[in-house]
This record gives structure tokens, C-alpha cells and sequence, in this order.
């Protein structure tokens, strides 16, 4: 997360909270200074039962939100800095740039400062890497998962 200029008057660590397919999980703490390097992989997964045809999965995901959140470990529960909300479709699957690249490559966005954070918006550097796979429940029906 890069954040050019701004220097956080509070000294404790940061986070950052993601919350994807009805999952919260969360970085390790790194210390309040940009650019804040968070170098994890955070492994989300889902079981969408009842469900064959891809398309109804995308449509599923298109009412799901995808949600990052900054957060300073201040006490007594911390303090969210910024956030950023996303369908969660478009967030796995973000539109096609015109550019070539390979598959995986960096995205950046700019997160949405709380009233807690001075200075300008966060960018937030990231990949999303997704998987669908088929399998069969012990009943024999198929799923996507």
C-alpha cells in the first residue's frame, strides 16, 4: 500500500482485514510507515452446493461483496483508515485491460480514507489468483466449487 507524502501520526501497527465468500481473513501486522509492504497470500474457498451451470455462479457473485479494509491496531479495537468494496465478481475476475499482460498481473486500486486518515487516498497493490473446479457430492449431484 503506497501512500505518498502521508506520514500516521499514530505509531502502532497496521493490518489489512479482507472479507471474500463470507470469509474474514486477515495480514500480519506491519509497522505504520509507507509504503506498507503486506508479502502473504490469503486462501479463500467456497462450496456453492446446488450449484451446475457457471453462469449462475457469476450471478451469485455479482450480489457478494468484496471487502478490504486498513486497520491501525489503536486501542482499545483498532481504528479502520481506509476501504475499498468490490461485487465480488469483479473483484476476481476484474474486466480485461487493452494491454497485454500475463495472467495474474498486479492490479492497483485506491482506497476510500475513513475520517480517521489525513492525506491522501491509499493505493492498494494486488494479484487475485481464482480456481473453479467440478466435483461430485457423495449423493452424485454436481457442484462448483
Amino acid at each position: 500500500i503506497t501512500c505518498p507524502g502521508v506520514v500516521l501520526k499514530d505509531k502502532q501497527e497496521l493490518y489489512l482485514r479482507v472479507f471474500v465468500l463470507g470469509k474474514y481473513k486477515k495480514t500480519e501486522c506491519v509497522p505504520a510507515v509507507f509504503p506498507l509492504f503486506f508479502q502473504e497470500r490469503l486462501l479463500f474457498e467456497k462450496v456453492f452446493a446446488n450449484i451446475v451451470d457457471p453462469g449462475d455462479l457469476v450471478k451469485l457473485l455479482e450480489f457478494d461483496t468484496a471487502v478490504l479494509e486498513l486497520i491501525q491496531l489503536v486501542p482499545p479495537v483498532g481504528k479502520v483508515l481506509a476501504t475499498y468494496e468490490e461485487n465480488t465478481r469483479d473483484f476476481l475476475f476484474p474486466d480485461p485491460k487493452l494491454t497485454h499482460g500475463r495472467r495474474g498481473l498486479e492490479r492497483e486500486i485506491l482506497m476510500k480514507r475513513s475520517p480517521f486518515f489525513t492525506g491522501i487516498a491509499p493505493k492498494l497493490r494486488f494479484s487475485t489468483t481464482s480456481l473453479i473446479s467440478d466435483s461430485l457430492l457423495s449423493l452424485g449431484r454436481s457442484h462448483i466449487q
